[in-house]
């Protein structure tokens, strides 16, 4: 549950400036918890008001899960804390409630009482839903039971081992869930470890919840390409851990799943989603640099979603759109003050990257600082004239526009300015010829 001050003065202040570290994180990270435990809750609580089929399911399925909290706290929270668990949860909620256009997935709640219940070492017989050809266990892998009458897997548990059937076909979930077995397809494991720090994700290349509205690579990564990742993490967190100690903290505490993603036109991208905490999405990365940039990036937005759970920042959206430095379209004030706070993040990786580098790579590393902290300035000067901030909003982005000032204040090379500077007005250029619309805020050339 969250802590009875669940956000005290001088964590909300340390996140306004831009980072936080472990204080701040653990913070977001336990209150999201709390909000995943109070969505399925209502799974449940929706479920038997409304009287649907699956109600009595999902009752024997909450009561399956206490008691694996009984036997094993830990082991509930690794598969309640995945991220697409709140995602199905809200989902289900909202479609029980009749704000979503869809059939409430009530069935999901015996998976993960399943999952629970195997991690937890209980003896569990559970009635699973199918997906197609396959079963799901959230926050462990799916088994691959192929095509045939109902609409449900039987799942069997017991002494920390699981068997899914469907009929005649049955698949035995390894003693390590987290491996691939004949007929069972695991979210497989990203570990790296440097210098005494670690961190461990899961790759999700499967789960339907995984990231909303994400260009998602629409299959599962061979093991081959898993590897490739896998080496590229270990390469990314070396350089976190030795350059980058505060980030390397706060992704270590925040991020638990990596998602692959489609690259439009091979440029390398990357996303998070709202309610999917700790879920990061990104393209096949190309380099370790641009691996650790994203980081970088997608924590800040991790940490201000999460942030926005508790405090409202902005207020209710207007219609009114302005220019962002970073983005093709026009955006409302609550997505710029989210592109302003990532892209803090990412001057502030480019600031000490570039005192770690030597030649056309540091005049690269001061040209993106130079470009991403005037943008992510000017932008923060846009919110704040908007007249759309919370009073809370105002305090923090007074914070985020002091630290962003402060950077513009460093020396940087001229010729890296001049690059910045460049890059700037073609961008602007780009946008104009875009989006010369009414309703916009018209955005003013960059100056040095």
């Amino acid at each position: 549950m969250p802590p009875e001050d669940p956000l005290p003065d001088d964590v909300f202040d340390a996140l306004a400036r831009g980072g936080g570290g472990h204080a701040a994180t653990d913070l977001l990270r336990r209150t999201q918890y709390a909000k995943h435990l109070l969505l399925v809750r209502r799974v449940l609580d929706a479920a038997l008001a409304r009287h649907h089929p699956d109600a009595p399911r999902a009752r024997a399925a909450y009561d399956l899960l206490a008691r694996a909290e009984e036997a094993d706290p830990d082991a509930v929270s690794a598969v309640l804390r995945h991220p697409a668990v709140g995602v199905w949860a809200r989902r289900t909620v909202l479609a029980l409630d009749g704000r979503r256009d869809e059939s409430p997935r009530v069935g999901t709640l015996s998976a993960l009482s399943a999952a629970a219940a195997l991690r937890a070492g209980l003896t569990a017989r559970v009635e699973a839903p199918l997906f197609g050809p396959t079963a799901p266990l959230p926050a462990l892998g799916r088994a691959l039971l192929g095509r045939g009458e109902g609409d449900t897997a039987v799942v069997e548990t017991q002494a920390g081992r699981a068997r899914l059937s469907r009929g005649c076909v049955h698949v035995e979930v390894p003693a390590d869930p987290h491996e691939d077995a004949p007929g069972w397809h695991a979210l497989r494991r990203m570990s790296a470890e440097h210098a005494g720090r670690r961190i461990d994700l899961v790759l999700d290349d499967q789960d339907p919840d995984r990231l909303p509205g994400a260009d998602l690579v629409a299959r599962r990564l061979t093991g081959e390409e898993a590897a490739r990742w896998r080496g590229s993490l270990r390469e990314a967190w070396e350089l976190l851990v030795t350059d980058h100690w505060t980030l390397a903290e706060e992704t270590a505490d925040t991020v638990v799943a990596l998602t692959p993603m489609t690259a439009p036109g091979g440029a390398h991208t990357s996303a998070t989603a709202q309610h999917a905490f700790g879920n990061l999405g990104l393209s096949d990365p190309p380099s370790p640099v641009l691996f650790a940039l994203t980081f970088a990036h997608e924590v800040q937005h991790a940490k201000l979603m999460a942030l926005l759970d508790l405090v409202p920042l902005t207020l209710p959206d207007d219609g009114s759109t302005y220019y962002a430095p970073w983005r093709p379209d026009p955006r409302p004030v609550s997505g710029l003050l989210q592109g302003v706070y990532a892209h803090l993040g990412v001057a502030g990786f480019w600031r000490r990257h570039r005192g770690t580098v030597t030649g056309e790579r540091a005049l690269r590393a001061h040209a993106d600082f130079a470009h991403w902290r005037a943008a992510a300035h000017e932008a923060a000067r846009t919110v704040a004239g908007s007249g759309r901030l919370t009073p809370e909003g105002i305090r923090f982005l007074a914070a985020t526009a002091r630290t962003l000032a402060s950077w513009i204040a460093e020396e940087v090379p001229e010729d890296a300015v001049a690059a910045a500077d460049a890059a700037a007005h073609r961008h602007l250029d780009r946008w104009r010829a875009r989006n010369r619309a009414p309703g916009t805020a018209e955005p003013a050339a960059r100056g040095r």
